[in-house]
């Protein structure tokens, strides 16, 4: 009995080794696809974590990697239809409010504010100060004397020159409450982004905030294109297209980089009309295209111009409003792709030039790799070969996420359609 028994064990041996084998086979392989990933990372500050540094954010769940800030301009909350709408459509931080605006019903709603001032009722849910509102261009660089008035408003600085831009920053920083765990933001405008010297600019980007963004409204603008060819040396049939937005996120990281410190780098993009006499109004395609250009480009959050000055629909609410209720309705989309990728986009990108006509980003997240790309400023719509790391060239096939479907790959390499300047995918790809 007992050398039936032991006999039976003996015939088993060969499956359990053959078992044994595959298993460390694949386990093998897959640590392989991993190791052998070796690409460069693209330089980062942090991502979520770079919000410990400051408690109010940090309680407020801003380190969390599922947390992706996508914010509004200068909006206004009187009433819960108000918020609810923002928040339904995929908004979760206001980026100024009005004075009137309730915090209670924003602290209610699980919304977040950075505002100029402590407004009346704020709590824990305004996790930062705003500074102002490109002041390289309505003061320019410079330390002479400001006037306390803005834009608008009369005089910027006494006398005229020199330029008293950097006073303005120092002074609304020293009259906002201090050490209180809350990050100072800015944006800036085209100084910044064309105006002003590396030196110049760096000095607004690098003293005095903790986040910051630089708009320019590609789109809209009448004027930007003459401007980016002379300023950019940037060609006329190069503008304007999604890639621009990404060129002004580049620009600001790269001045940020200049002291050695990094900070996290927000896009701006209007949904509506910008200028009364601007070239016309964006459309939904191209939100969608400069949003996910800037993010390939490193953006680290999203900040929606919320207002519209000319065309049908004139408005402090673009993304409340029934007549841009189409614009509405795919910003509330492209506002749910981004957040489903938070965890995606808040991993640190790896350096890979996939198709240089292509704005492309590469990142790792759970097991699956993640291919962002768009057409960059020295592409054209049409069909592009996209060249995979040689570490996923074996895997069979790419997922095209939100486009249901599937491209395969053949020879290391995705083939896939762009028709438009504007048009983006996303790859998943499982080896």
């Amino acid at each position: 009995m007992a050398s039936r028994r032991l006999s039976k064990w003996l015939l088993l041996i060969p499956l359990v080794l053959v078992v044994g084998v595959a298993w460390v086979i694949a386990q093998g392989g897959a640590a392989t696809t991993a190791e052998r990933f070796d690409l460069p990372r693209v330089p980062w500050e942090g991502g979520p974590a770079y919000y410990a540094d400051f408690p109010v954010a940090k309680e407020a769940g801003w380190t969390d990697p599922a947390f992706f800030p996508i914010g509004v301009w200068f909006e206004s909350v009187l009433e819960e239809r108000d918020v609810r709408l923002d928040k339904e459509a995929g908004l979760n931080t206001y980026v100024e409010l009005t004075a009137n605006s309730d915090m209670k019903l924003i602290r209610e709603h699980g919304m977040y504010a950075m505002t100029s001032k402590p407004l009346p009722g704020a709590g824990p849910e305004t996790v930062g100060w705003l500074l102002t509102d490109e002041p390289d261009m309505f003061a320019g660089p410079g330390d002479g004397k400001w006037s306390g008035k803005f834009a608008g408003e009369g005089q910027i600085c006494l006398p005229e020159k020199p330029p008293c831009g950097y006073t303005v920053m120092r002074t609304l920083k020293d009259k906002l409450p201090k050490g209180d765990g809350r990050l100072h933001y800015a944006n800036f405008g085209k100084g910044v982004a064309m105006w002003e010297s590396d030196e110049e600019a760096s000095t607004f980007v690098n003293s005095y905030t903790d986040v910051l963004s630089t708009d320019i409204y590609w789109y809209t603008d009448a004027h930007i294109c003459s401007e980016a060819e002379t300023w950019l040396k940037l060609p006329r049939d190069r503008c304007p297209r999604a890639a621009n937005y990404g060129r002004v996120v580049d620009r600001t990281r790269r001045l940020d980089a200049l002291d050695g410190r990094r900070q996290p780098v927000y896009a701006f993009v209007e949904v509506g009309w910008p200028g009364a006499n601007g070239r016309t109004a964006i459309t939904a395609d191209q939100i969608a295209g400069a949003v996910m250009n800037a993010l390939v480009h490193e953006a680290r959050g999203i900040v929606y111009f919320n207002h519209s000055f000319g065309g049908a629909c004139v408005s402090q609410h673009v993304l409340r409003e029934p007549c841009t209720k189409d614009i509405r309705a795919a910003v509330t989309e492209l506002n749910r792709r981004i957040t489903s990728l938070a965890p995606v986009l808040n991993t640190q990108s790896y350096a890979h030039t996939f198709e240089p006509r292509l704005d492309t980003m590469l990142k790792r997240h759970d097991g699956s790799y993640y291919v962002f790309a768009t057409v960059g400023e020295q592409g054209s719509p049409g069909t592009y070969r996209l060249r995979l790391p040689a570490a996923l060239a074996s895997a069979g096939s790419a997922e095209v996420l939100f486009e249901n479907r599937s491209v395969p790959i053949r020879d290391g390499v995705v083939t896939d359609a762009f028709a438009t300047e504007h048009a983006y995918h996303v790859y998943r790809i499982t080896p």
